[in-house]
């Protein structure tokens, strides 16, 4: 998806592409695409094989029949970041922050997809990471116009999103409701109105860069002053959300402010939480740890069961 031009020093140069890869099956059996959108500082890669060798999300959604598309979120991977064009970047993304975030001490993860003492991989493992700008909402803001020009190609679709790229299926829901057929959330970013050291605040409760309410609000202020059973955002009315959380990480614990703020919001929210699903010591990145497989199959029947009662016209 192409940015626009912006013009400095009198040269005109592109602002924030986004980078979409895209997959299908032989026989689509599916009625809407997948929409995969990387976390945090990663890239697309990380929907593809496991850090064990095992086919990744990306392929297990084709195999189950969806089209699927990919995406670099601007300023990142295959989606080109200048400074000057896009702004400043935040901090790198350093060992001992992936070490909190993945495994933490005392954390309980027993799935992580290769030894914790296996240095070799764990390089081969953060080398995926680049810094995000700096500005949290105008990088959201980025990825939601994007994943809207992506949309407004491709038709009605599933977003499925991590970790940082939580807000960005809200976003587009906002941005484009008669387009998301429904949203996976996987251990989104939070809580509500939370803060991220190294990344950003959620000014706008579920998101940092300006989302719709009704009755609407200006600014942050009067929405964290509004009373939250009044903040109704009319994108996500009767839209389906999972929101898939693992046992052991941080992130699942927002989930219990990010839940009632999507269903005062108007969605139709489930919450797959693995450990109460039978599927335990799952950290951050199931989607990528050994049996991350299990967590899919919920996805999937969730996704049968979400669908069913959807026209897909």
């Amino acid at each position: 998806m192409t940015g626009p031009r912006v013009k400095q020093d009198g040269r005109h140069y592109q602002k924030g592409p986004m980078y979409v890869a895209w997959e299908s099956p032989e026989f689509i059996t599916q009625p809407y695409p997948v929409v995969l959108v990387h976390g945090g500082t990663l890239q697309g890669t990380e929907w593809l094989d496991t850090p064990d060798g095992r086919p990744g999300w990306a392929q297990r959604f084709v195999g189950a029949g969806f089209v699927v598309f990919r995406v670099d979120r601007p300023g990142h991977g295959r989606s080109p970041y200048h400074p000057d064009i896009m702004g400043p970047t935040g901090p790198a993304f350093s060992y001992e922050r992936a070490r909190e975030v993945y495994f933490p001490d005392g954390g309980g993860e027993t799935q992580w997809p290769f030894a914790l003492d296996d240095e070799a991989a764990f390089d081969a493992f953060i080398a995926a990471y680049g810094p995000m700008p700096v500005d949290l909402a105008a990088s959201q803001t980025l990825d939601a116009d994007r994943l809207a020009q992506l949309l407004d190609k491709i038709g009605k679709a599933i977003i499925v999103t991590h970790s940082a790229s939580g807000p960005s299926g809200w976003l587009i829901a906002d941005r484009r409701p008669d387009l998301v057929a429904a949203i996976v959330a996987v251990e989104p970013m939070g809580p509500v109105f939370g803060h991220t050291p190294g990344i950003g605040t959620l000014e706008w409760g579920l998101t940092a860069a300006p989302i719709t309410f009704d009755p609407p609000h200006d600014t942050p202020d009067q929405v964290r002053q509004a009373d939250p059973y009044s903040l109704k955002i009319p994108g996500l009315q009767g839209v389906p959300v999972a929101l898939l959380t693992g046992e052991t990480s941080k992130f699942a614990s927002f989930a219990s402010s990010i839940i009632p703020f999507l269903q005062n919001a108007g969605a139709l929210v489930n919450h797959l939480d693995l450990p109460a699903l039978g599927i335990h010591g799952n950290g951050h990145g199931l989607i990528y740890e050994r049996n991350s497989d299990e967590p899919f199959e919920i996805v999937v029947q969730w996704l049968d069961t979400a669908m069913g009662t959807t026209d897909p016209m």
